[in-house]
C-alpha cells in the first residue's frame, strides 16, 4: 500500500483505490504509526475528534471498509483484540 498524503491518494498492488475522507485519514494515521498498536480511543480522538467515554463502533466499520477496498493488501491492517489496530510495516 502506497499513500500519497499531498494528493490524498492511495495505491494498493499498483492500482489506485478510492477512499472516503475518513477512510483516508484513518489509513494515514495507522500507516504513520506502522508497527505500533493504536488504541481504539486514540483512533476515535485523532480521526473523529471524539474525546473519551463515547461507546461507538465507527472505527470497526471504517476498518472493515478499508480492508475490503484494499483487497489482499487490506491484510496489512491487523486487529489487536481488546486493544485496537496496527498497520504492519
Amino acid at each position: 500500500v502506497v499513500l500519497y498524503p499531498a494528493g490524498r491518494r492511495v495505491e494498493a498492488a499498483g492500482t489506485e483505490v478510492q477512499l472516503t475522507a475518513k477512510e483516508f485519514d484513518l489509513l494515514e494515521y495507522l500507516m504513520r504509526r506502522a508497527g505500533t498498536v493504536v488504541r481504539r480511543e486514540e483512533l476515535l480522538e485523532a480521526v473523529w475528534g471524539y474525546s473519551g467515554g463515547e461507546e461507538t463502533r465507527t472505527e470497526d466499520v471504517h476498518i472493515r471498509s478499508l480492508r475490503l477496498k484494499l483487497g489482499e493488501s487490506g491484510a496489512m491492517i491487523r486487529t489487536v483484540r481488546g486493544v485496537g489496530y496496527m498497520a504492519e510495516a
